[in-house]
């Protein structure tokens, strides 16, 4: 699938009666924003997710297509709730890179999900299992995961951030891009320990998570040419898979046939 930016709106197909919608790849042409109808009865809260559920097909269709190219998009993203909780809950200013693959030295690379604000960049590492876990922090290659009389080891989540960072900052850097790059580690549902941490992280678990979040969605600048910078020349290093559209094609086979035959030799 084709990595890119996440902003804005999504396109709403009706739902037919007493039957599951399930997300459909729609005319190669048409990226178009409908509202289906609601019931009057319904509340404010509930119209407000109705909306936010409305567009978020369409933000995955904005983000995999441009004018001549279209990625297909996994049916799996329509039903993420973590992606869900990047483009929904936090404003507008915001940018997203959800799981992008860099190519670096001509190597594939994914990283996990980067989040560029007008005042700075976030690289984000999340920990999320189930309710109530206790994850005990350390310099080590694992960390412990606890859950009840459960024990189990889960993959340092610094060890991914200290690589986005450093890739980050080297591209940003070259860009002449100057933003500070922040490094997180999320847990909504869980706790982190760890004493003896080392300066640079936030870990922002579910003790900490909604003073972060608050901070984050009140940030009232709008989107900046800095920010945009950041985010082109970061996706200058992403890896594409695409097609081009069927109008596209077209148009390329006519130029092919129009150019004059080279002289046998």
């Amino acid at each position: 699938m084709k990595r890119k930016l996440f902003s804005l709106f999504r396109k709403k197909e009706e739902d037919e009666p007493n039957e599951e919608r399930i997300p459909s790849q729609a005319d190669d042409d048409e990226i178009e924003l409908e509202m289906g109808h609601h019931s009057e009865s319904a509340t404010e809260e509930e119209l407000k997710q109705h909306f936010l559920d409305s567009i978020f097909d369409f933000q995955l269709r904005w983000a995999s297509s441009t004018i001549s190219q279209k990625s297909y998009v996994d049916n799996s993203y329509s039903y993420d709730e973590r992606l869900k909780y990047l483009l929904q809950r936090f404003p507008d200013n915001t940018l997203v890179l959800y799981y992008p693959v860099f190519k670096i030295k001509n190597a594939p690379l994914e990283l996990e999900v980067i989040m560029i604000t007008p005042t700075a960049i976030w690289c984000l590492s999340f920990l999320e299992f189930e309710d109530g876990t206790a994850y005990i922090g350390s310099g080590e290659r694992f960390w412990l995961k606890k859950w009840g009389d459960t024990e189990k080891k889960v993959l340092n989540p610094l060890i991914s951030l200290r690589r986005m960072e450093r890739i980050i900052g080297q591209i940003v850097e070259f860009a002449g891009v100057d933003l500070p790059i922040h490094k997180g580690v999320i847990s909504r549902n869980g706790y982190i320990d760890y004493p003896l941490a080392p300066v640079g992280y936030h870990f922002i678990d579910k003790r900490m998570h909604e003073g972060w979040f608050q901070q984050q969605r009140s940030n009232p600048s709008p989107i900046k040419s800095v920010q945009l910078k950041a985010a082109k020349s970061i996706l200058d290093y992403c890896q594409t898979t695409s097609f081009k559209r069927m109008h596209y094609q077209n148009e390329t086979l006519k130029e092919w046939e129009s150019l004059p035959e080279e002289d046998s030799r």
